[in-house]
């Protein structure tokens, strides 16, 4: 990378299937790939079985799409040879119960790369990973009726479907879910006309972590034009509410939340899920508009990541602070879970990751449904006897 800082956290698991030490690279950690990995747990019985994402608590049923999308006015910022930034967007959306097919969780040369890359040497088919039950289907036909927005943006060196249970949760809430991948930025991509686009800026990102986050938000704010074009690039997008809009991610998507808001006032509230702010100042262009942090202990007001604090000064809206208890970088994403489905449960998370990505997808539902919906949400008033494992932060200035 251009410049190396402390890591958030002593170590951050890389990918569900592997725990990695954390390359330190500017504000997240990185994947380090390992020569050995952890066995699986023979007692586990789950050698075979289908993994299978949460299923979402929502009174809608869920539609996926996948859409590629492409910027003719910006050349890809890695790799401008390539030519137009090419975007791929998995879209999901509250469906009419009954139709469409299974979605998979992602393709087979997707699983197969991201376990090259990721877990090289654990022996897990990257079918059996291609083909973990997302509780979406493909093709549904659309719910009547207008939805709001949400943006999603997942780690550095992650493919969005990193971020599948979230996003499957909140269309089931009622929200079309634009979950956006980073083309060059994640272990592979796969476009429909079969190209694959693998990691380039993964060992050294020109500019540095502050690039790659404005980057983002040049990509997140294309998306949003494009879906809400006339005509849109997306074949169900009348039912997206143009002026209920949020946006949220994992890591460096997270601060590319704050990012996107500070270039684009159509965005409406905004999530960071785990992620340390590179762009300066933290969070100064989203100003009163509501946002939600929400990480593992290393972002305390008292631990190894000041950004949180700063962001916390820069935001004069609506704002949370909540950390979870025992929660690791990863904690946040679908590959805790599926890890320990797999046979292979990552040392070192203190909670157990169906718990952290149930609270997870509670409070980032909660908070959209509060600041988009205007509905009223207790559970972001104060800490609850039901969720002891979440704090409220409350730093003194």
């Amino acid at each position: 990378m251009s410049r190396s800082r402390r890591t958030a956290g002593a170590a951050a698991a890389v990918l569900a299937l592997s725990l990695a030490l954390p390359i330190t690279v500017g504000g997240v950690a990185a994947a380090a790939p390992r020569s050995s990995t952890a066995a699986a747990d023979p007692s586990s019985g789950v050698a075979g079985a289908q993994l299978a994402l949460p299923r979402p608590t929502g009174p809608h049923a869920v539609g996926a799409d996948v859409v590629q999308l492409v910027d003719a006015d910006r050349l890809d910022p890695w790799v401008p040879a390539a030519g137009p930034r090419r975007l791929m967007v998995s879209i999901y959306y509250p469906a009419r119960p009954g139709t469409g097919t299974p979605a998979p969780y992602m393709t087979t040369d997707e699983a197969r790369l991201l376990l090259q890359l990721k877990a090289p040497g654990v022996p897990l088919p990257p079918e059996r990973l291609a083909g973990t039950r997302t509780w979406a289907f493909a093709d549904a036909a659309p719910a009547g009726g207008r939805f709001p927005l949400v943006l999603l943006s997942p780690g550095f060196t992650m493919p969005r479907q990193t971020l599948t249970g979230l996003a499957v949760e909140l269309a089931s809430h009622g929200y079309v879910v634009a979950l956006v991948n980073h083309t060059y930025e994640d272990s592979g991509t796969v476009f429909p006309d079969g190209q694959i686009r693998s990691c380039v800026v993964c060992q050294n990102i020109p500019g540095g972590f502050a690039a790659l986050e404005e980057s983002r938000a040049a990509d997140l704010s294309f998306v949003l034009d494009q879906l809400t074009a006339h005509p849109s690039h997306w074949r169900y997008a009348k039912m997206i509410d143009h002026g209920r809009i949020g946006i949220a991610g994992h890591s460096a998507g997270g601060a590319s939340a704050a990012t996107t808001m500070a270039a684009d006032a159509r965005v409406r509230a905004g999530v960071d899920l785990d992620g340390q702010f590179d762009v300066q100042p933290a969070a100064g262009g989203v100003g009163s508009r509501p946002f939600l942090l929400m990480g593992s202990e290393t972002h305390t007001p008292s631990g190894p990541d000041p950004s949180w604090g700063h962001a916390w000064t820069d935001l004069t809206g609506w704002k949370r602070w909540l950390t979870i208890t025992g929660a690791a970088h990863v904690s946040f994403t679908d590959l805790a879970d599926l890890a320990a489905q797999a046979g292979y449960p990552l040392p070192g998370i203190l909670i157990a990751a169906p718990r952290a990505e149930q609270l997870t997808r509670e409070y980032v539902t909660a908070f959209f449904d509060r600041q988009l919906k205007e509905r009223p949400e207790p559970l972001l008033d104060g800490p609850s006897s039901d969720n002891p494992e979440v704090r409220f932060q409350q730093p003194q200035p």
